[in-house]
C-alpha cells in the first residue's frame, strides 16, 4: 500500500523558558496526516494544540522556546531542520494557516483585496492586474457577497464571518497541500460557523487539500473530520475515526469533553466538569419538566421586576455632501416582562439587536423610544443622579473580563472598587473582609486578593467579573456573552457558578449568547430577537421542541449536535 501521510509528527516535544525555567508544553506526540483528509485536534487552552500547530510552521518565538527532540516531516523534508529563509518557500504557500481572531490577524490600514493580492504577487508570477482578478475570483469562492465591494473594503467596514472568509481566501490563495485551521469559527454565531464548516468541507473536496482544524469543541469536529486526535497537558491522549471516538471514547478526558456541554435533551441540575470526571463525581440530578412548571408557577404569579414596553433604539449616519442621513432601527418595538428569580435568554446572530437592548436596559445607550419600568418606576425618565444609585441594582457581566479589569490594579482592589463608589460598607477593611467572602463564593482563595489580572487563566479572570458584579448585590445582572469565549468545560464551572449565585442571592438573569445550546440551558424563557425585532418568545423548552418561525429553526439545526 503506498504511503498517503503528507506530514508526519515524530515524537516532538517542545519546551518554553522563562527566567531560566524550563516548561515542556508538548510531551513526545506522534500523529500524521493523510493526503485528502481534515483531521481534529481538540483540546482546551493550554493543552498544546495551537502551539504544535505554530511548530509546523516554524512560527515558535524562537527567544522562548524550542523543540528539544522529535521531527516535523512534510513530503520527505523535515522543517525543524529548515533554516528561515527555506520555511518562506513553504509558509503560505504549501501550507498556510487561518488564525483565530480574523481581525488581529487582518492589516487594519491595508484593504481586504490588497492583502490577498499581496500574498499572490509574494508567491506567485502573476502580474498586478492578474493578481487583483484572481482575488476577486476567490472572494467568489469563499462566497464573499459582493467581492469588488470587499476587495476595496478595510477589515473594519466588514462583519466578523465576512473577515474569516478573507482569511481562508488569503490561505488557499497559493492553492496549499495543506491547511491549518485554528479555531476559525469560535467568536462567530452559530449559524455563520455552520456555513465556514460548510465552506471548508467544500474546499477540501473541490481541492483535495489536508486540513488539520483545531478546535475546543468536540461536537464541531463531528461536523467536518474524518479523524481526530486529543489532546490533553501537552500530550495526545486519544486518538482515531470520528465516530469511534464519540461512540466509545476510551480517555476520561475525552469523556469529559464530550458530555460538559449542556445537553439539548436532557436538563441537569449542575454540569459536569473536566475534574468532575477525572475525579470519578457523577453529577445526575435532572430538573423534570414538572418541577420546572411549578418552579415557573410560583416565579410568574409575582408582578413584573422589569417591563420593556416598545422600546426602540434608532442610530443616524452622518451626511457628507453626497449623502442624506440615513436612520437604522437597531431594537425596533420590544416588548417583554422579566420576573425577579427569573433567567430570561436573548439570542440572536450578531446585528440582532440583543447587546444594543442589553445596553438600553443598563441605561449605557438610551432608547429613541418606549418605556423601560423598573420595578414599576420608567428608568428612562432618570436624572444621572438617580441612574447611578440605579447602577447599584442592574450590573453587567462582560464577554471579555481581561479587557474590563484594569492591569494595573491588583483583583482585591478591583473588586471593592464599586463598594467604594457606592459607599458600602464603613472602611476599607470590612470592604476586604466581604471581598474575600466573595472571592471564596466565586471559587477563588483568599491568596488570589494581591495578584493582577495577566496572572489569572481566561475562566478565573470571568470568576472575578462575576465577583465585582455581585460585590454590589445588586438585583438584575446582565451576562452578556460571558461564556462564549471559555473553553467547554470552564464554560460548565461559569455557567454552574452563575447558577449557585442566583440561588443563594436571588438574582435575576438577562442571558445574551448567540450560544443556543448554552441560552437553552441556562434559560427559563426564551425571547429569539432578528433584525431588531422580537422572533419569538416563550419558555426556553417549548421554543427548542417547535420552533415557530424559519429564523429560529435556522438557528436551532445550526448547533453542532455531535454523532
Amino acid at each position: 500500500m503506498p504511503n498517503n501521510k503528507i506530514l508526519q509528527i515524530e515524537n516532538l516535544s517542545i519546551s518554553f523558558f522563562s527566567q531560566k525555567v524550563e516548561t515542556a508544553v508538548i510531551r513526545n506526540i506522534t500523529y500524521h496526516l493523510n493526503q485528502n483528509e481534515i483531521l481534529g485536534i481538540v483540546g482546551e487552552s493550554g493543552s498544546g494544540k495551537s502551539v504544535s500547530s505554530l511548530a509546523i510552521l516554524g512560527l515558535l518565538p524562537k527567544k522562548i522556546s524550542k523543540i528539544t527532540s522529535g521531527n516535523i516531516v512534510y513530503n520527505q523534508t523535515d522543517l525543524t531542520r529548515l533554516s528561515s529563509k527555506a520555511f518562506q518557500q513553504i509558509r503560505g504557500k504549501k501550507i498556510a494557516m487561518i488564525f483565530q481572531e480574523p481581525m488581529s490577524s487582518l492589516n487594519p490600514s491595508m484593504t481586504c483585496g490588497k492583502q490577498v493580492q499581496e500574498i499572490l504577487l509574494q508567491h506567485t508570477q502573476l502580474s498586478k492586474q492578474a493578481a487583483k482578478a484572481e482575488t476577486i475570483l476567490l472572494f467568489e469562492k469563499v462566497k464573499l457577497p459582493d467581492p469588488e465591494r470587499v476587495y476595496n473594503a478595510y477589515p473594519h467596514e466588514i462583519s466578523g464571518g465576512q473577515k474569516q472568509r478573507v482569511m481562508i481566501a488569503m490561505a488557499i490563495s497559493c492553492k496549499p497541500d495543506i491547511l491549518i485551521a485554528d479555531e476559525p469559527t469560535t467568536a462567530l454565531d452559530v449559524t455563520v460557523q455552520k456555513n465556514i464548516i460548510q465552506l471548508l468541507k467544500d474546499l477540501q473536496v473541490e481541492t483535495q487539500m489536508s486540513v488539520i482544524f483545531i478546535t475546543h469543541d468536540l461536537s464541531l469536529i463531528s461536523e467536518i473530520a474524518d479523524r481526530v486526535l486529543v489532546m490533553y497537558k501537552g500530550e495526545i491522549v486519544e486518538q482515531g475515526k470520528v465516530s469511534t471516538i464519540f461512540k466509545t471514547p476510551e480517555h476520561v478526558y475525552t469523556k469529559a469533553l464530550i458530555n460538559s456541554r449542556p445537553s439539548l435533551n436532557t436538563r441537569l441540575k449542575t454540569l459536569p466538569t473536566i475534574n468532575d470526571y477525572l475525579n470519578n463525581i457523577t453529577k445526575s440530578d435532572i430538573i423534570t419538566p414538572e418541577a420546572r412548571q411549578e418552579k415557573h408557577k410560583i416565579l410568574y404569579s409575582k408582578p413584573p421586576l422589569l417591563e420593556v414596553i416598545n422600546v426602540e433604539k434608532e442610530y443616524i449616519s452622518k451626511s457628507s455632501w453626497f449623502t442624506k442621513p440615513q436612520s437604522f432601527k437597531a431594537v425596533n418595538n420590544v416588548s417583554f416582562k422579566l420576573y425577579e428569580g427569573e433567567t430570561l435568554g436573548l439570542v440572536g446572530e450578531s446585528g440582532c439587536g440583543k447587546s444594543t437592548l442589553g445596553n438600553a436596559i443598563l441605561q449605557l445607550d438610551k432608547a429613541t423610544a418606549g418605556q423601560i419600568l423598573y420595578n414599576g418606576v420608567d428608568i428612562t425618565k432618570l436624572s444621572n443622579t438617580e441612574i447611578k444609585k440605579l447602577r447599584k441594582e442592574i450590573q453587567i457581566i462582560f464577554q471579555d473580563p481581561y479587557s474590563s479589569l484594569n492591569p494595573r490594579i491588583p483583583v482585591g482592589e478591583a473588586i471593592m472598587e464599586p463598594m467604594i463608589v457606592h459607599k458600602l460598607y464603613k472602611n476599607d477593611e470590612e470592604r476586604k473582609e466581604k471581598t474575600i467572602e466573595i472571592l471564596n463564593k466565586v471559587g477563588l482563595s483568599e491568596d488570589y486578593f494581591n495578584r493582577y489580572p495577566h496572572e489569572f487563566s481566561g475562566g478565573q479572570r470571568q470568576r472575578i467579573g462575576i465577583a465585582r458584579t455581585i460585590a454590589l448585590q445588586p438585583k438584575l445582572i446582565v451576562c452578556d456573552e460571558s461564556v462564549s469565549a471559555l473553553d467547554i468545560s470552564v464554560q460548565a464551572q461559569v455557567l454552574n457558578l452563575l447558577n449557585t449565585l442566583k440561588e443563594t442571592f436571588g438574582f435575576t438573569y438577562i442571558f445574551i449568547s448567540h450560544d443556543l445550546a448554552v441560552v437553552k440551558y441556562m434559560s427559563d424563557q426564551l425571547l429569539v430577537m432578528n433584525k431588531g425585532k422580537i422572533e419569538e418568545l416563550d419558555d426556553a423548552d417549548i421554543i427548542y421542541a417547535s420552533p415557530k418561525t424559519v429564523y429560529t429553526k435556522k438557528l436551532i439545526d445550526a448547533i453542532p449536535k455531535g454523532l
